[in-house]
């Protein structure tokens, strides 16, 4: 009885099949699952565990710990990735999620909860970046558009899911023994072991292994460069843009920068983010146009649920559902695109046209006010989705195809880590805008409507004037006061907005609705820039074949004898 030879293992030839592939990405996306859960399901709890560890005027801190650690561990993770291989890597940065997340359910203060979000993020920062890495080394980037749909439907089952899980927990005073909101950071546990044990049996990878020095000094002035400049986008609005603090943290910033940038250039090949890939011009343009996308994605999503719950109402779980219509759009760009991109090989036009989506998409929503139907806000949201859909996952196609196969790490985590420094200048940037202009356009609507029959009827009310909160509404606005009264408090806590009578709270809702209209404006115009960015982008060939496959094929090119020796 003859026996088949064994056919070589996907490790060993970088070559994985259809179902080999679908595999290892039922690991991946438990993985980046985690991620995203978190960034969504904190948010929604957040108010409720500043409450409880009395600190909601410190809340800023949880989030900007975080922030500043997963963005500083991205590109290291890209780096050592290419260096070390990526599979143990992953496998460390989803344990240090799991143990920073179980030590976030033990925090007794805010203080403590910014610490340990802090050591929760050096985790959270190779998530996304490894598996986008991992996924470049083992599917072509023309085959790789196939899987887009899944990692989409991840994305919008995660926001989805985490503003209805983080409000259940939220809502929970105590849940089995625990305060309901450590629920919140204790769920992350059961699916990151579950995403251990997944990755440990299904993920082999062929991995070169290359000895080069280790950036220590670019990745000591990268931490110089970012936390001060970080810590200014998250806290200038409390601070004021020119105070001492913030100037210094200008100062610092920038001489971190340009540290840095001397560290990368003298470092040359081994350096954290190569300045080499700059010189390239389809991953400058990618980069430059992850970065401008990133402030018009993060800025724009970012005032949604707040648009939802604030001018229409609706609770945390309400808005996270009324989030669908962006997801949905998303998920079918993302998908059409990925198929035709997987038949033709050409990109160029996919991340052109989404910018212009995202660009109406934004308009659409700058065009919302306070009496607007939520259809047609809907129906903004799902050009918004369409928008995103044909430029996130096109661009990273072109920046991975545009490098070397041994940098495809780098460029994962570039584009990352790019396209989050413009969302967080993008959020800093649009909140001040926000809460700089709301109670400008809040007086401005009450002197609108105070002229009207409606609200001096009801402004005289008994019934009204006998509820406590509207009778203060009515005295603050009558008789404002130094610290600005209720119109003070809305900006801190605008869900009392809510609790007011319908005609006292329609112009506290217009000022908002006005105030979120004009920075939907201004993402527009940022969109549009990307859109000019993105007319620069030449055509861009992409590999037929993996990153894992090439890198192999040039590894055994290199350790073959030339013919002069063999002679």
């Amino acid at each position: 009885m003859s026996t088949s030879p064994t056919s070589p293992a996907p490790a060993e030839t970088g070559e994985y099949s259809h179902a080999q592939v679908l595999t290892i990405l039922s690991g991946l996306m438990m993985g980046m699952f985690l991620g995203a859960l978190d960034q969504t399901i904190v948010s929604t709890a957040i108010r409720t565990i500043a409450d409880d560890l009395h600190g909601l005027s410190v809340q800023a801190w949880v989030t900007t710990a975080y922030l500043i650690t997963s963005t500083i561990a991205t590109p290291i993770y890209g780096k050592l990735g290419d260096l070390y291989g990526r599979k143990k890597l992953f496998m460390f940065a989803i344990t240090i999620f799991i143990v920073g997340s179980a030590l976030c359910s033990f925090a007794t203060s805010m203080y403590m909860l910014a610490a340990f979000r802090a050591f929760q993020g050096i985790g959270a920062g190779g998530l996304f970046t490894l598996v986008l890495a991992i996924v470049g080394d083992i599917v072509s980037p023309r085959e790789r558009a196939r899987y887009t749909g899944y990692f989409m439907a991840m994305f919008g089952t995660s926001s989805v899911l985490g503003p209805v899980i983080g409000g259940f927990f939220a809502g929970q005073g105590v849940l089995l023994g625990v305060a309901g909101w450590r629920w919140v950071f204790l769920v992350n546990v059961p699916i990151g072991i579950a995403a251990l044990a997944v990755v440990a049996r299904t993920l082999h990878l062929h991995h070169e292994r290359r000895e080069v020095r280790i950036d220590w000094w670019g990745a000591t002035w990268l931490v110089v460069a970012l936390v001060p400049l970080l810590t200014v986008a998250e806290q200038g609005r409390a601070w004021g843009w020119g105070s001492g603090r913030s100037v210094t943290a200008y100062v610092v910033g920038a001489v971190g920068l340009v540290a840095f940038v001397a560290a990368e250039a003298r470092m040359g090949d081994a350096a954290l983010i190569p300045l080499r890939i700059f010189r390239i011009r389809p991953a400058a343009v990618a980069i430059a146009a992850s970065v401008i996308v990133g402030m018009a994605m993060f800025g724009g999503i970012m005032l949604l649920p707040l648009y939802m719950q604030i001018v229409h109402d609706a609770s945390p779980t309400e808005a996270g559902f009324l989030m669908l219509p962006m997801v949905v759009g998303m998920m079918a760009a993302s998908i059409g695109s990925g198929q035709v991109i997987s038949r033709t090989g050409r990109t160029r036009p996919f991340p052109i046209a989404g910018s212009l989506l995202i660009t109406a998409g934004l308009l659409l929503l700058s065009l919302a006010g306070a009496d607007t139907p939520l259809v047609l806000v809907l129906l903004s949201m799902f050009v918004l989705g369409l928008g995103l859909g044909n430029c996130m996952q096109p661009l990273l196609l072109v920046l991975q195809s545009a490098v070397p196969p041994r940098d495809i790490g780098v460029a994962s985590s570039s584009a990352t880590f790019f396209r989050q420094i413009g969302g967080t200048l993008g959020v800093a940037i649009f909140l001040s805008i926000l809460f700089g202009s709301v109670g400008g356009n809040i007086a401005d609507a009450v002197r609108t409507e105070s002229r009207t029959a409606a609200w001096s009827a009801t402004v005289h009310d008994p019934q009204v004037l006998a509820d406590p909160l509207d009778r203060a509404v009515v005295e603050s606005l009558q008789h404002p006061t130094p610290d600005g009264g209720v119109l003070g408090q809305v900006q801190d806590d605008s869900s009392i907005i809510g609790r007011m009578d319908a005609v006292l709270a329609h112009p506290f809702k217009a000022g908002f609705a006005d105030s979120m209209s004009t920075v939907f404006l201004i993402a527009g115009v940022v969109a549009f820039l990307a859109f000019l960015v993105l007319l620069l982008m030449p055509q861009v060939e992409l590999r037929a074949t993996s990153a894992s496959a090439a890198a192999r094929s040039e590894g055994l090119a290199a350790a073959a004898p030339r013919e002069d020796e063999v002679r």
